[in-house]
């Protein structure tokens, strides 16, 4: 009975493991979804460098104080960052929020030339050559962004580009609740 018993256990363990993969699998739910812990919390305390050469001021927590904020860490290597551009320019456009940047381990003269190529968005804009910000921030890889309200709250995380669809179906009805036109 012993031996039976040693003969199954790591096959019932694997047929339970089995079982539990598929059903994760089958549920629908994005795998790059990432739950976030600072979701409901006080966004991290900001107080970068400016990014030299540019008009902008630099991102520090007055920057985004009493504006629903979009706080986007971006870097003129990343090639999804270059993908989203043209969404997080539209985004700045929209007189519901502003648009501030994190550049995230850039080079000066790399960042403003991604600026200047493709147009600059940023209210605000605060570099973070080592990376230290974006580790309070919970940033998993770039580009990544934070939707936070006017009293300093993370109400969104999008990590990852956006696409349209997303602008659409996630970070649209976010700034819909956050100004008080839904639940």
């Amino acid at each position: 009975m012993g031996r039976r018993l040693i003969v199954a256990l790591p096959l019932l363990v694997f047929a339970v493991l089995a079982v539990l993969f598929l059903l994760r699998l089958e549920s629908g739910r994005n795998a790059q979804d990432i739950p976030s812990a600072l979701i409901g919390t006080r966004a991290p305390a900001l107080a970068l460098a400016p990014l030299e050469g540019v008009a902008q001021p630099a991102l520090d927590d007055a920057a985004i104080r009493g504006r629903l904020t979009l706080v986007n860490v971006f870097a003129s290597w990343c090639v999804p960052c270059r993908q989203e551009h043209p969404l997080i320019l539209g985004l700045s456009k929209d007189p519901r929020l502003q648009v501030v940047g994190i550049n995230y381990k850039d080079q000066p003269d790399k960042a403003r030339a991604f600026l200047d190529e493709l147009g600059n968005p940023y209210a605000a804009i605060g570099t973070d050559p080592k990376g230290r910000a974006a580790i309070d921030w919970g940033v998993y890889g770039i580009p990544e962004s934070f939707l936070v309200s006017p009293e300093g709250i993370i109400l969104y995380k999008r990590i990852g580009p956006f696409d349209d669809e997303a602008v659409r179906k996630e970070l649209e009805p976010a700034i819909v609740k956050a100004l008080g036109g839904g639940t």
